[in-house]
């Protein structure tokens, strides 16, 4: 059997009118500039501050949404985590690099039409961000970084975000966290790289670090998997390179669910720095 890090999770009910939402853990306030970057240590033991939205109960709750990604709002939660990135009616949002299956934005783009927002998907930042300079009111990347770090795009995109939204706009991140202290040129072929690596890259963009949030936390994953983080659900890559895994490797990489995320709230600054 592979070792699996346990950790006691801290869960509660949240009952919201139109979707019944995962227990979550809650978020962080950012350090200062000068804390050191030790990720995991001196979290809130209070639940996020979720501020009702119908609007996004609703889109998340939509049978419009595919079966199969509604099912795992349990490993993602959509609305916790949009509501802690601070999302909110009307707003313009860029989603950067949405796949073609867009588990986001089958959430995003009702919400946008059934709010007044505009949601914009783009797929190549350095051509285009889809918005004029310092419009968007918040950008979203999803498990992006690991193949930015690979090819020396992370800092280039980052520039481009920061460019495009407007100050005081919300950068938002989700990413496949892996150890802290290690290369990321040399994990994100795994799938994985630091929180560090993620925070220093942006704040070396101009960016705030705002918030942190355990809220897609998976203390279960250790990252020792034998295809990188697509091992885990959804992928749950069974062979390459000669390898096949066996019914009981296959059975316990699904046991540990999706990846460990970070989940990081930055903002670019009301006044230029």
């Amino acid at each position: 059997m592979r070792p699996l890090v346990l950790a006691s999770a801290l869960l509660a009910g949240l009952g919201l009118s139109m979707v019944a939402l995962s227990p979550a853990l809650a978020q962080t306030s950012a350090p200062a500039e000068s804390a050191p970057l030790p990720i995991r240590q001196g979290l809130s033991m209070q639940e996020p501050d979720l501020q009702e939205d119908a609007a996004l109960q609703a889109a998340v709750a939509s049978d419009s949404r595919p079966v199969g990604d509604r099912a795992r709002d349990v490993h993602r939660h959509p609305y916790e985590s949009l509501t802690f990135w601070g999302l909110t009616p009307g707003m313009t949002v860029v989603e950067i690099e949405p796949g073609a299956k867009g588990w986001w934005r089958q959430i995003l783009e009702p919400y946008a039409a059934a709010t007044g927002g505009t949601y914009v998907p783009v797929n190549r930042p350095l051509e285009g961000m889809g918005v004029e300079d310092g419009q968007a009111d918040l950008v979203l990347v999803a498990r992006a970084f690991h193949n930015w770090a690979r090819s020396d795009r992370t800092e280039p995109y980052l520039a481009a975000f920061y460019r495009a939204l407007k100050p005081g706009g919300i950068l938002a991140v989700e990413q496949h966290r892996g150890v802290e202290g290690l290369n990321a040129a040399e994990t994100a072929a795994t799938g994985y790289v630091s929180e560090s690596y993620v925070i220093r890259a942006a704040r070396d963009a101009g960016f705030e670090l705002d918030a942190r949030s355990e809220l897609n936390a998976n203390p279960r994953d250790d990252r020792d998997h034998a295809f990188g983080v697509w091992t885990l659900a959804p992928n749950r890559r069974s062979e390459a390179d000669g390898r096949t895994l066996t019914p009981e490797e296959r059975a316990e990489y699904d046991a540990i669910g999706e990846s460990d995320r970070m989940t990081l709230r930055f903002r670019k600054p009301e006044a230029p720095r």
